[in-house]
């Protein structure tokens, strides 16, 4: 196995233009996202350094730890265009709402969003602002927030290997299920990211916290849908980043 894939550049822009609003080009090569996937954590470095810069910047304003999270929090919002937090709150609808499988995946690729869904995002929004104020301390905030996103986006591809597609269509199925040696690279870049930005243990601890975050969501859409689509992962990102965060304000 080499240390990278082959066409690691084209796989990494195909990575950011997907997971980000950013303005990358792509390269001409065509890349699956399955092949792209082992980039995602790195596409976390820079949503989560976005995020801790505009934390810097609330807190050199004076102000207080709880509205420069919401800034922080906002900003890697609006980088990313809330892709996986629609995720999250398509998945509580669906499987909140849905009275079998298949009107599930129809409430799931609703657009318009229901008190499931809200709730979620309430819930979700809320429990990262919180730990991340606990965190504080500006830089401490600034490695905590890398930590997470890159954490959270490595676990995603061993979700997209071991889950098979829930539809025929939509992104679960066209982004393709990533070789074991692609969530192994995505899962070990996120971890050693996670080591720099919160310390051994507690990434130790968050990862396992993630992990098992991402295997309880997976075992209900399983259950719920027969695998995972595109939201289902958003969900998983979601929650992973969640467990990091709570994580890491536990031993702030």
């Amino acid at each position: 196995m080499s240390a990278l894939p082959q066409h690691w550049d084209a796989e990494l822009r195909a990575a950011f233009s997907f997971l980000t609003r950013l303005p990358v080009s792509i390269a001409t090569f065509t890349v699956t996202l399955a092949q792209a996937s082992w980039a995602f954590p790195l596409v976390g470095i820079v949503v989560g350094l976005i995020g801790g810069i505009a934390y810097l910047i609330a807190a050199s304003l004076n102000l207080p730890p709880l509205a420069a999270a919401l800034i922080a929090v906002a900003a890697t919002i609006l980088v990313t265009g809330g892709l996986h937090e629609d995720g999250l709150a398509d998945t509580a609808d669906g499987f909140g709402g849905g009275r079998d499988r298949a009107h599930k995946l129809e409430i799931m690729r609703d657009s318009r969003i229901g008190t499931y869904g809200v709730l979620a995002l309430i819930v979700g929004v809320g429990l990262r602002v919180t730990a991340l104020a606990q965190i504080g301390g500006g830089w401490h905030a600034l490695g905590a927030l890398i930590a997470a996103h890159a954490l959270a986006r490595g676990i995603v591809p061993a979700a997209m290997h071991y889950l098979p597609p829930a539809r025929d269509d939509g992104l679960g199925a066209n982004a393709g299920r990533p070789e074991q040696n692609i969530f192994l690279i995505a899962a070990a870049i996120g971890l050693v990211i996670a080591l720099f930005g919160i310390g051994l243990r507690p990434a130790l601890i968050a990862a396992v916290a993630a992990a098992s975050v991402a295997a309880v969501i997976g075992w209900l859409a399983q259950r719920q849908i027969g695998g995972q689509t595109g939201d289902v992962l958003g969900a998983i990102e979601q929650g992973g980043e969640i467990a990091i965060l709570l994580t890491a304000a536990a031993w702030a």
